[in-house]
Parts: structure tokens; C-alpha cells; sequence
């Protein structure tokens, strides 16, 4: 028996025919007209391929013998986290939990950073930022204001993972245009439907993903951007009098949130760009990329941990711009209140302008 073959229409679904009288295809549905060209062309777009998002260069390099000499690798005994600091630091707190972190070893073994940016935003900077970041908010009790305290504030540099690529995007849509008009019968709706393809490529540059587990992604996120201009070659001097976060999620394992980043940037750039419809929808869509590298990172981070009422809020600062941000307490009484408030002005607001609008009628 031989097989069928059928021609689906891109815009209703519907099956396409060969019109003799103009040689073409047409959709009998919506009456979508196709060139042969435009078929051939459809079938080969027909089914993506799945994104081509590999990375080509590793991160980091060797240390040289005698580079880790005086560094040693902190362990927290309660939440696991893994610090770098000087081997003369016999004892601190872990900037996470604030339980005591004691020498276990060094990192002799794990690659060497490739790129740091130094803190250029001091302690007393940090602790102005926090006072000023909890100034004017209405909702925040003024008890935590009042009482509570700065129980730790460390300089620290966070691993990062910085991946660079460039983007092949090819995408398609559907746009529509709809017309309206009337005469004494009847009112009219005409949709067009539209094949839209978009193809190119952006370029990335120090795509970050933060390296430490015990660092909230979120928190990372939200103290970018990061002046890469101001990176320079690492240097172990660069880590005194802070501490550096031992990465422990590596270059491969940050490829997934990394990818994710570059695919929804690149298919916001390009969706920017269908304009003039009154609809616009994705049909497909493939990502590749090429001449991908990824590099290792220290960025400066100020992590500030405040207690009250018997609970911990954590505060993070760009150490280099001074961007600052950090989850704080609500009342739920002024919540409330102001909730409750606003609910009345609206409902005044519309009460009296239905009121006015009568009158006026």
C-alpha cells in the first residue's frame, strides 16, 4: 500500500492543496496561498533540531608551585560550607551560618581562579548601606529597626563561573493583522496570518553563575551587574584580609543555569524585533553555540547577617558597585491597615465618580 503524504497549513492547521489554475498551494480554510519555494522551505524548517549549546574551553588553570603556599581551606562544621583564607587565620565564623569554621587543609589541586575584581567598597560602606537599605520602608517593624544588631559582616569573594559565546538563533512565528469594517447588514473581521523568521547571532560576555553552593542563587543575582573592566589577573595577594569562597559546583554543573540565561536573553532580543502584528506567537526556535569558553572568577561580595525576635536575615552587597539587597521582616498590622486604606479610597474613587457620571447623563 503506498503511503500518504499530506501538506499541513503553518497558520490554521489545515490541509494545503496544489491549485492548479495558479500553481500554487493553497489552504481551502483560510485560503493561505504558497509558492513552491515557501513549501520547500517549510519542510525543511518542519521540527527544530534541539539546541546546539555546547562549550568548547574549560575554566581555570594550574596553580604554580609555591602559589597556595599560606592559604588553607576552612570547613564549617554545621552547614558545609568551604572557605579560603589566609592559613594564619586560626579561627572566625562562617559568613553563611556564623558557627565556628576551623583548618581542614588547603586547595592545592582545584583550579586557579582566572580573573578576580577587588573589593572597592570598604566594611564601614557596607554597614551605611544596610541602614540606609532599611530607611523608609513602611511596612518594616520598628522594633527591627530599634533592636536588632549587626551580628557579622565579611568581605568575601564568591567563585564565579564566567561563560562567554557567541549565539546562533534561529526562530519563527506567527503574526497576525486583523482589519474590521461595517456597512448596513453586517460587520466584517479579517485576520491575515503571517510566517515570520528571525536568524543571527548575539555575542556574550562574562555570563555569570556563582560557583558556591551555600550561596543563595537568588541573592547573587540580584547584586548584579559587575564591571568586568575593572578584572584584572588573579593574584592570592588580592585575598588578604578577606575571605575567598572555595567553589564547590563546577564549570560543567553551571552550564545548565548559564545556557538558560543566553536562551532567554537571545529569544527576548530577537522577539523584540518582530514588531507591525497584532499577535504574535512561537511556532520554533534553535539556539547554538560557538566559540564558547568559560573562565574562573573571584567577585567581591560583603555578606551581612542580622538576628531579631531569634531569627536570621542575611544581607548581600556588591563589593564593588555597593548594589545592595536583603529580605527584611513585614508588619503584618501596618500590612493591613494600609491594605485597607487604600481599599477605601478606590472604592470612594468609584463610588463617586459613577455617582458624577450619572449626574452629568
Amino acid at each position: 500500500m503506498a503511503d500518504l503524504l499530506s501538506y499541513k497549513c503553518p497558520f490554521c492547521g489545515g490541509n494545503i492543496e496544489f491549485e492548479s489554475a495558479t500553481q500554487q498551494m493553497k489552504c481551502p480554510f483560510c485560503d493561505s496561498v504558497f509558492d513552491m519555494e515557501t513549501i520547500q522551505k517549510l519542510e525543511e524548517k518542519q521540527g527544530y533540531s534541539p539546541d546546539d549549546m555546547q562549550w568548547e574551553e574549560k575554566a581555570g588553570g594550574d596553580w604554580s608551585e609555591g602559589e597556595t603556599d599560606g592559604i588553607g581551606l576552612y570547613t564549617c562544621t554545621a552547614c558545609g560550607g568551604e572557605i579560603i583564607a589566609e592559613e594564619t587565620t586560626g579561627a572566625t565564623r562562617c559568613p553563611y551560618c556564623e558557627n565556628p569554621i576551623v583548618l581542614k587543609g588547603r586547595f592545592q589541586g582545584d583550579l586557579k581562579p582566572d580573573l578576580v575584581i577587588p573589593f572597592r567598597i570598604g566594611k564601614e560602606a557596607a554597614k551605611e548601606a544596610l541602614k540606609k537599605h532599611m530607611s523608609g520602608k513602611k511596612l518594616l517593624p520598628k522594633l527591627f529597626t530599634d533592636e536588632n544588631h549587626l551580628d557579622e559582616i565579611k568581605g568575601v569573594y564568591v567563585p564565579f563561573w564566567l561563560f562567554d559565546a557567541d549565539a546562533e538563533g534561529d526562530f519563527a512565528y506567527q503574526g497576525t493583522r486583523v482589519r474590521t469594517w461595517s456597512d448596513s447588514r453586517y460587520n466584517y473581521t479579517e485576520t491575515q496570518y503571517f510566517h515570520v523568521e528571525r536568524g543571527g547571532v548575539l555575542g556574550f560576555d562574562h555570563v555569570p553563575v556563582d560557583g558556591a553552593a551555600k550561596m543563595p542563587d537568588d541573592l547573587m543575582d540580584s547584586i548584579e551587574p559587575y564591571d568586568f573592566s575593572q578584572a584584572v589577573d588573579f593574584k592570592t595577594a588580592y585575598l588578604s584580609g578577606y575571605l575567598a569562597d572555595k567553589y564547590d559546583v563546577s564549570a560543567d554543573e553551571s552550564i545548565e543555569r548559564a545556557n538558560g540565561r543566553i536562551r532567554a536573553t537571545t529569544a527576548q532580543a530577537f522577539r523584540q524585533t518582530v514588531k507591525g502584528y497584532m499577535t504574535v506567537t512561537d511556532e520554533g526556535s534553535q539556539v547554538r553555540l560557538v566559540r564558547s569558553r568559560a573562565k574562573y572568577a573571584l567577585l567581591p561580595v560583603w555578606i551581612l547577617n542580622t538576628t531579631w525576635q531569634g531569627q536570621k536575615y542575611v544581607f548581600a552587597m556588591n563589593g564593588q558597585t555597593g548594589k545592595f539587597v536583603g529580605n527584611m521582616p513585614l508588619d503584618n498590622a501596618k500590612y493591613w491597615k494600609l491594605r485597607l486604606l487604600y481599599g477605601g479610597i478606590i472604592a470612594a474613587v468609584i463610588f463617586f465618580g459613577s455617582w458624577i457620571l450619572r449626574a452629568i447623563l
